[in-house]
């Protein structure tokens, strides 16, 4: 899944080290990262975070919808699940990393913009996790 949507966007399409091995790099590490499976038991979808050392911020990973599932609310429904664990784990600013150049992902930049991320550097976004109470 990670391959196609890599090839979608015109990168050349390789599987990134973390994803071979997310039980040490996410799982064991504390972290998280979840998988958005179909009706026919296939993923469609990822995203993982990595802790920021010494901070309460935290990095988002690995955001992907498959190309041919994206406009269905699965990335907004993935972002928002990795929203609230990352709160509900004392997490208090999530930060993420878009590519250059910014015309090659119009997407991921509108993406984010609409969930309340701002680019506080270029190419990099980050968002206040704010208490819902």
């Amino acid at each position: 899944m990670v391959l196609q949507a890599k090839d979608v966007l015109g990168r050349v399409p390789r599987i990134n080290d973390d994803l071979l091995n997310v039980e040490t790099v996410y799982l064991a590490a504390g972290d998280m990262f979840w998988l958005a499976i179909d009706d026919s038991d296939r993923v469609v979808g990822c995203v993982g975070y990595s802790s920021v050392s010494g901070t309460s911020d935290a990095v988002l990973h690995r955001l992907y919808v498959k190309a041919d599932k994206k406009r269905q609310g699965i990335g907004t429904a993935l972002l928002q699940t990795a929203e609230a664990y990352m709160k509900e784990h004392g997490k208090t600013a999530v930060h993420v990393h878009l590519g250059a150049p910014k015309a090659q992902w119009f997407e991921s930049y509108a993406f984010y913009a609409k969930h309340g991320y701002a680019e506080y550097e270029p190419r990099y976004w980050k968002k206040i996790l704010t208490s819902d109470r």
